[in-house]
């Protein structure tokens, strides 16, 4: 039936004195644009049903997946299937006269519907990451990488499916084939391939998420991570610069995560104060008498002066040298009077690491280290609080004697020495 139906302007055209190729051709001609015009007929009912539905379920459902949906196009590439299908269909009525290209169209029109799902897959998983993006759980997982993986393997097999159609041969051939050149696949899709390790390990390890801050000193990368994928991670850097790090330089270099701090109930404050050596003496009673109006170490001095002189008379020991016997030294009462200033700070966490220990002395100096932890863990907030405590710290040093350790100048190195006695003319 379809044979005579397809063939009515093919047997006019013979009768009118036509020759048989030229009717051929014109019959071809005639049934192509009557096809690609009902299906494009059909594709614009299709699609205007399906994007009906697609606001009705939109209106009715509690989620906005669906809006994510529409907006990746999936309702469309849907109902481009349906015409699709029908031309598919169509090719043994329109070429009835030309086996070769009926062969040839049969392939496309495969091709095609092989690529349009493919296209249906890509939108539905880019809709899906967006979709679980907006869920606080999923926000800071690598859903870039996850996403790719998935497309990966769909294109895989959508090539594979292509290669079929377009070869007639088996799937088993071709892997025959790919195995003889598997060293070069390898070179040429290398970095993919590290890529797609490094971001199973990461996600598997959770050593990075969206949102984190990263120091990695390699790339010059020094702020927050705002994408993962595949082949790379961006990272935003505080002068809001993005450098682009390899995803397998995560695995196979060293980097620094913030956010144990960040999850932490502070941040690390960890620097020393260089004091120079000539400064430090011990203290005489009178010493000891004007730190005591200090309030904060006032309580210290009074019970510590007190069972030093308590040990030095039981011992009989000669205080005519201040070295003989216990005493108290000025940086030695300076340390304690940090650690009380720093556990009466309102911006220092208590309850977590609190220190003031002297290291080793080198060539400037001997270092007191502040090792504490400021409450507020913004960077700003915390640079202010360190700067506000080591401000405190360095005005507070003259009232024990002590001096900061400093380069000379340029101008104490030349300044001429002074002369008591100057010559007259």
């Amino acid at each position: 039936m379809y044979t005579d139906l397809n063939r009515i302007l093919y047997d006019h055209l013979l009768k009118t004195g036509v020759g048989e190729e030229v009717a051929a051709y014109l019959n071809l001609l005639v049934l192509l644009i009557g096809s690609l015009l009902l299906a494009a007929l059909v594709d614009f009912v299709v699609w205007k049903i399906l994007r009906t539905i697609s606001v009705r379920l939109a209106r009715k459902s509690a989620t906005n997946y669906d809006n994510y949906l529409v907006a990746h196009r999936v309702p469309r590439y849907v109902a481009r299937i349906v015409p699709l299908l029908l031309l598919f269909e169509a090719v043994p009525i329109v070429f009835v006269d030309f086996e070769r290209g009926g062969a040839i169209a049969h392939k496309l029109f495969q091709i095609i519907l092989v690529v349009f799902t493919l296209l249906i897959v890509k939108s539905f998983f880019r809709s899906t990451k967006d979709y679980l993006k907006t869920k606080p759980r999923y926000r800071d997982k690598p859903l870039d990488s996850y996403i790719q993986v998935f497309m990966i393997f769909a294109w895989i097999i959508g090539l594979l499916t292509i290669f079929v159609i377009i070869t007639d041969t088996t799937v088993w051939k071709f892997f025959t084939a790919l195995g003889a050149a598997s060293a070069i696949i390898l070179l040429i899709f290398k970095d993919s391939i590290l890529g797609l390790v490094a971001s199973v390990q990461v996600s598997i390890n959770d050593m990075v998420r969206i949102g984190d801050w990263i120091t990695f000193d390699k790339y010059g990368a020094d702020g927050d991570v705002i994408e993962i994928t595949l082949a790379t991670v961006k990272v935003q850097n505080f002068d809001k610069t993005i450098t682009t790090i390899p995803t397998y330089a995560l695995i196979s270099d060293s980097f620094k995560n913030w956010r144990g701090m960040q999850e932490s109930g502070g941040r690390r404050i960890k620097r020393p104060l260089i004091i120079s050596q000539k400064s430090i003496r011990f203290l005489s009673d009178q010493d000891v008498e004007d730190l005591k109006r200090i309030e904060l170490i006032r309580p210290y001095l009074m019970d510590r002066n007190e069972k030093i002189k308590a040990h030095n008379q039981s011992h009989g020991v000669d205080k005519g040298l201040a070295v003989n016997g216990r005493n108290l030294t000025n940086v030695g009462v300076f340390r304690k009077y940090v650690q009380e200033y720093l556990g009466q700070h309102p911006a220092v966490n208590k309850g977590m690491t609190l220190m003031v220990r002297q290291l080793q002395p080198g060539p400037e100096g001997i270092p007191l280290e502040i090792y504490a932890f400021s409450a507020d863990k913004r960077w700003e907030n915390y640079e202010y609080i360190m700067a506000d405590i080591f401000d405190h710290l360095l005005a507070a040093l003259p009232f024990f004697g002590l001096e900061i350790f400093e380069w000379p100048t340029s101008q104490i190195l030349l300044k001429p020495p002074h002369d008591p006695n100057p010559k007259t003319s």
